[in-house]
């Protein structure tokens, strides 16, 4: 009787365990059974959101870094035709008894008053004045002493019709002695009319955005991204709003002439707009059908080119005698 009982518990024991056995294979079953159709869309559709994922990743990164790039030259360019262009302050260095001064003198006054002139001279023995004519005019130099105002050196110069011009030095002296020579404290100031801010602001804003778009415009034409028509249309209309309907409007507060480029003067601001202008219409019709990024790159670089020409280089000038404004 016992020997049939433990018989009895050893085989419920196998039919117990019976379910388990099977429900072990399940998890290999599963790796070995064909997925259906409803699972292989799963993994296909999912595979698929990755790759489009990572690529709009890559092209969000691609296109940031060409916008870093665009804006670097932008600025490099900007700085570099701002610090050489003619109406940037000439910097001058006055060295006395082991003291340097840094000193500017101004190069362009854009207001309907005589243009301040100060020098940061704390040392209340050194004394200067300021000698001018008008420029290219027989006019006998006018002499005039600084006036001592704390640590400031002050003095002016007389107002001038627009593009008028003045040719002055500066000299100082300390105790009865030169301190400086007249070829390197000489400079020559062009006054203009003042400029509406409502035109201005705009002008420079337009000018600034067609440089930015035409640069990156550039770039993408030499990856060959799709967008680069896009931005090729947009540098041609800022341009054209910024330069050729701003611009001339900005020229004739400043002095009193809406255009004097080709076929009326030789003013090299309005000629380059003209240039850039014209390669610009070329990239966009070149670009109307088919895209052609060689136009765009050669727009690009012209542009870059003259943008690095000083703004104001060759630009208009009062002829005392004539009593006319002349460029070139």
């Amino acid at each position: 009787g016992t020997g049939q009982a433990d018989l009895g518990i050893v085989g419920f024991h196998i039919l117990s365990s019976l379910p388990r056995l099977f429900r072990g294979n399940e998890k290999y079953e599963n790796l070995t059974r064909p997925q259906s159709i409803e699972q292989i869309c799963d993994n296909e559709s999912l595979n698929l959101g990755l790759i489009q994922k990572k690529t709009y990743m890559n092209n969000t990164l691609k296109m940031t870094l060409f916008w870093v790039l665009a804006i670097i030259i932008t600025l490099s360019a900007a700085s570099y035709q701002r610090l050489t262009g003619p109406t940037h302050p000439k910097r001058v260095s006055l060295n006395i008894n082991d003291i340097n001064y840094k000193l500017k003198l101004v190069r362009s006054h854009n207001k309907e008053a005589d243009c301040p002139i100060k020098f940061e001279i704390p040392d209340q023995t050194i004394t200067g004045s300021i000698s001018y004519r008008r420029y290219l005019t027989n006019d006998q130099i006018t002499r005039v002493e600084l006036k001592r105002e704390g640590n400031m050196l002050v003095g002016s110069l007389p107002q001038q019709p627009p593009a008028g011009k003045i040719q002055y030095y500066i000299q100082f002296n300390k105790d009865g002695r030169a301190l400086n020579n007249k070829e390197e404290f000489s400079a020559i100031i062009r006054f203009t009319g003042s400029v509406p801010t409502a035109i201005l602001l705009p002008h420079v804003l337009f000018m600034f955005l067609a440089m930015l778009f035409a640069n990156l415009a550039g770039i993408l034409a030499i990856a060959k991204h799709k967008k680069m028509v896009l931005y090729t249309n947009l540098t041609l209309i800022l341009f054209v709003l910024g330069g050729m309907i701003l611009g001339p409007l900005v020229q004739l507060n400043a002095f009193g002439e809406l255009w004097t480029g080709f076929s009326n003067g030789k003013d090299l601001t309005d000629n380059k707009t003209l240039i850039a202008l014209i390669f610009w219409i070329i990239a966009v019709v070149m670009n109307r059908k088919q895209q052609k990024p060689v136009w765009i790159i050669v727009a690009a670089v012209v542009m870059l080119a003259i943008y690095l020409i000083p703004h104001i280089a060759l630009g208009s000038e009062l002829d005392y005698e004539a009593g006319k404004v002349v460029t070139g």
